[in-house]
């Protein structure tokens, strides 16, 4: 019912896990290379570990996982752990398309069939994994023949690698000392905590951005309001923002804050209002009666005079300076903080031609997207008027933008009128494409840089030799940066291995900034 109303394209805070709208804070990015780590290289055929609230982000990360599995690795994904021994082994062989004709459907019959079937996608050099998601729920029969599955091995590698997701419950069950020898195979282990109150905020407006949002309905209080009724818990968030949203609407409020959120996590929590209980219900319930009877009138005005700005006798000058922000301007500014660049070639350079000692990259992000970038940035502003801007920093509420060589705060709120999500990054870059049978400093330099990432440094030797077990870092270092992991290093893998950085100034942060 809301998303005309808040310029949406379709609703932003459904629970139902979409990778599209996935939002990588920190802690996701560490659980994800945990879980890549897994499926990847990683495990040495132990276990493999991810723990976290309920509603914290565990199965979406694993459907991004799943639509990141390189080619030559099968997966064997189990959402319903509440099974016998015997029941788990046929839904793995289910899972892995193991045919069980001719055998009496006992325990040892099918361990004997899967091992055959392991050992001939290890003869094909392929990866077989298998995760369960839910496991807290696992009886220790179970666990047990999970644990009796890592014996299945050659004589240099094990065949199987498992991922075991559950609630914190599960922490609790792998300390039994009966499951000890279990617990003791767990190579990797993570907890996925909630977000923290900036990266509510961040998670917020993303998924507005993909929604198609040009701003975000909440206010600065609604959003410390949500944080706080959610504990930073993602489906909490989720189904308090939608249900404040729909209640913003039956009021017909432009913005939303605190009060709206109150109520509606106390609607989500089955409370009733302290003023006449269930008001919400009631409000939304004759909103939608007005619309039914009324043919749509009064949405229709709420529709046409919602992005009407209150008069206002005085602009405030960092709009005069939107208006004037053009790309040959912006590219000046970006010239000015790399004294390697010159403004006429990073033009070109980020229309697609190639120029040498230039690197320059089109992106989409968010404000959280482009802290974590830290690097000045253009951004390209939507009508009315089109134009570009350089990004310097940011200051509490605002972002520091630099035009004609003055800093101009200008709010975030206001900016993101005109600011869709596209940027440009550009820096001095050497331009080698670097690939598996290169050597060299280049090469060196790389893996020097490799080792120091995070949250999934490379491990293996730091030397000037690209080989093979490189490229496959690199592959999955990519993926997990969403970049495409074709395992060679170009300007897009540099710049997340944080090449630029070395010699760019990072983005302003003056957090006691008006």
């Amino acid at each position: 019912m809301y998303e005309q109303f808040y310029g949406l394209t379709e609703r932003p805070f459904s629970i139902t896990p979409n990778p599209r709208f996935v939002y990588l804070s920190q802690r996701h990015r560490d659980a994800l290379a945990h879980l890549l780590y897994g499926v990847g290289q990683g495990g040495s055929g132990g276990f493999v570990q991810l723990t976290g609230e309920v509603g914290t982000g565990k199965t979406t990360l694993c459907r991004v996982v799943l639509e990141q599995v390189p080619e030559n690795t099968q997966i064997a994904l189990i959402l319903n752990p509440m099974l016998s021994p015997k029941e788990l082994l046929r839904a793995v062989c289910h899972e892995l398309e193991i045919p069980l004709d001719g055998t009496d459907g006992s325990l040892q019959q099918l361990q004997e069939r899967l091992n055959r079937y392991l050992l001939e996608r290890h003869a094909e050099g392929k990866r077989v994994v298998l995760i369960i998601d839910e496991a807290q729920n696992m009886s220790r029969d179970a666990l047990e023949q999970i644990r009796l599955l890592t014996n299945l091995e050659t004589a240099t590698d094990k065949l199987l690698q498992i991922i075991l997701i559950g609630q914190p419950e599960l922490r609790d069950l792998l300390s039994r000392p009966e499951l000890r020898q279990l617990a003791q195979r767990i190579t990797a282990r993570y907890h996925l905590d909630p977000l923290n109150r900036d990266e509510t905020e961040a998670y917020v407006r993303h998924r507005l951005e993909i929604a198609g949002s040009q701003r975000c309905p909440f206010n600065a209080d609604g959003i410390r309001s949500l944080y706080l009724a959610s504990e930073g818990v993602p489906r909490l968030v989720n189904i308090i923002a939608d249900r404040a949203l729909m209640a913003g609407y039956a009021h017909e409020s432009d913005r939303i804050g605190a009060g709206l959120v109150r109520a509606a996590a106390r609607e989500v929590a089955g409370e009733e209002s302290e003023r006449g209980g269930g008001w919400l219900r009631g409000a939304i319930a004759v909103m939608a009666l007005v619309v039914v009877l009324a043919g749509g009138a009064a949405l229709s005005w709420a529709l046409l005079h919602q992005g009407e700005p209150a008069a206002d006798s005085a602009s405030p000058a960092w709009q005069s300076m939107l208006t004037e922000a053009t790309a040959p301007s912006a590219w000046i500014e970006l010239a000015a903080v790399w004294p390697a660049l010159d403004s006429e070639d990073i033009a070109p350079a980020c229309g697609g031609e190639e120029i040498a000692g230039v690197a320059c990259l089109a992106l989409r992000g968010n404000w959280s997207y482009l802290q974590r970038i830290n690097l000045p940035v253009v951004l390209r502003l939507a009508d009315p008027p089109a134009g570009h801007v350089m990004l310097a920093g940011f200051s509490r509420d605002d972002v520091i933008l630099r035009h004609d060589g003055q800093d101009w705060r200008v709010p975030r709120a206001q900016l993101e009128r005109r600011w869709r999500g596209d940027l440009l990054v550009a820096w001095p870059d050497e331009g080698r494409l670097l690939k598996q049978g290169d050597s060299g400093p280049s090469v060196l330099r790389m893996k020097q840089l490799a080792a120091a990432a995070e949250p999934l440094p490379w491990t293996g030797p730091v030397d000037a030799d690209y080989d093979e077990a490189f490229q496959n870092w690199v592959a999955d270092f990519q993926r997990l940066h969403g970049i495409n992991d074709d395992g060679l290093i170009g300007p897009a893998t540099r710049l997340f291995l944080g090449v630029p950085h070395e010699d760019a100034p990072a983005l302003l942060n003056d957090d006691d900034g008006a």
